[in-house]
């Protein structure tokens, strides 16, 4: 992933030196349960721990002339450690290091979007809770439809990246996971009891049952809830920009001083921040593609997954963990424009109240076919026409005027009738 869209904290995990220290975090784990199990002498694990350290370009030099970058890292490591260092990798294959070491990065990976999650829910719950009260006009096909909140809308927000933050903590788990079980897995080689210590070293589980690699079921599992979390970001994206559009223009992205919108234009105020979001969402979703195809590998192994997730895993991670920061800071410093919101919402004088007056004139008697006449007349009549006035239109009509008082007509276009059971949302939320 390109610097400009990594934040240093995620950047860190997908280095070669981090990716490198895992490697022997997983060898010194197994080394560490060996011993405890009589395999291999304390003194050599304590000599191995004590001496133990690589050197990320040694081990890139190495492995240009023996194309493999595991026997490169344990070549390098051993230069180090000397004789003890043949207990090193006892009984284990590369994917055993490999996949275990990726386990490792994963999680810590998905530690720190999970951290910033709780930020985005948090700022998402604060708006909320500022414009529970703030009235703007619902959408329905792009096309105004009944009242609701801005505090509505980001409800619905809230409540999906909740369920973003349930299945992560699931996927969490999932992925957790390690295999030091040799060959082909079947632990020919090695006792399954170094496996479950060692795991239990690195904070990880046992595979219940690994080929020579861990399906990779669950790494496509892992990528899917990342893009899974794009989507709803992007959900967000989106209806920003469609709500800052000039002729809507209901929010807008903060503008910081000494910000420029056009090279051209310098009225322009661009929604850069949504729209960048919504690009780096495709990027996760065709990630997820390539990651289900990794799960079809041959008999116990192939290595056609490991090219794709040398790619696919460090950007799935990084850009998803950037696209949560961006979106909480785009949340925390929305600017929401109430008055614009409250001139959307009456144009072509009120047609959307139409359903209430719909409503009470069925519920007056007359037959629903007839009134969805009636109303539909003069709503379209207001429609699309300079100083098309839909309430003046219903209140001029006689066929309402017979069933209708003046104070039924008025709570008619009374917007908080359509916000009376919002409550019922927000105490779900917590709102």
């Amino acid at each position: 992933m390109i610097e400009r869209y990594t934040l240093p904290e995620m950047g860190k995990i997908w280095t070669d030196t981090y990716k490198l220290q895992t490697w022997l975090d997983v060898e010194i784990a197994v080394c560490e349960a060996q011993a405890e199990l009589g395999y291999i002498p304390q003194a050599a694990v304590d000599e191995i721990k004590a001496k133990a350290k690589f050197d990320p370009q040694r081990v890139l030099e190495i492995e240009a002339e023996v194309r493999h970058d595991v026997i490169a890292f344990l070549t390098n490591v051993n230069e180090y450690v000397g004789d003890a260092g043949r207990y090193i990798h006892l009984g284990l294959t590369s994917s055993d290091v490999l996949d275990t070491a990726l386990a490792l990065q994963l999680v810590a990976s998905l530690d720190l979007i999970l951290e910033q999650l709780e930020k985005l829910i948090q700022a998402i719950r604060y708006q909320a809770q500022q414009h529970r009260y703030t009235v703007m006009v619902g959408r329905s096909h792009g096309i105004h439809a009944e009242p609701i909140t801005f505090g509505f809308k980001l409800a619905g927000w809230l409540a999906e990246v909740l369920r973003n933050r349930d299945r992560l903590v699931r996927v969490a788990q999932s992925i957790a996971v390690g295999k030091i079980s040799g060959a082909v897995g079947t632990y020919a080689n090695i006792d399954p009891k170094v496996e479950a210590i060692a795991c239990q070293k690195l904070g990880l589980e046992p595979d219940t049952a690994s080929t020579q690699v861990i399906s990779r079921d669950r790494h496509a599992e892992y990528v899917q809830q990342l893009a899974l979390l794009a989507a709803s970001l992007e959900r967000f994206a989106v209806e920003i920009r469609n709500l800052q559009r000039t002729d809507v223009l209901e929010v807008e992205e903060y503008f910081s001083k000494g910000q420029k919108g056009s090279s051209a234009m310098p009225h322009k105020r661009n929604p850069i921040r949504s729209e960048r979001l919504t690009g780096m969402a495709r990027l996760v979703r065709g990630h997820a593609v390539a990651a289900l195809e990794n799960v079809a590998l041959w008999h116990e192994r192939d290595i056609s997954h490991s090219s794709v997730e040398r790619v696919a895993f460090p950007d799935c991670c990084i850009l998803t963990h950037f696209m949560l920061k961006e979106t909480t800071d785009l949340v925390k410093n929305l600017l929401v424009y109430p008055e614009n919101m409250k001139r959307n919402m009456n144009v072509y004088g009120g047609v959307i109240f139409s359903q209430k007056v719909l409503l009470a004139l069925v519920e007056k008697g007359m037959n629903r076919e007839d009134a969805y006449r009636v109303v539909q007349g003069s709503a379209h009549q207001a429609w699309n026409t300079e100083g098309g006035n839909f309430e003046e239109l219903v209140r001029a009509d006689a066929q309402v005027t017979a069933l209708l008082s003046t104070e039924e007509i008025d709570q008619c276009f009374d917007p908080q009738q359509h916000l009376t059971n919002l409550a019922e949302i927000y105490s779900r939320l917590d709102i």
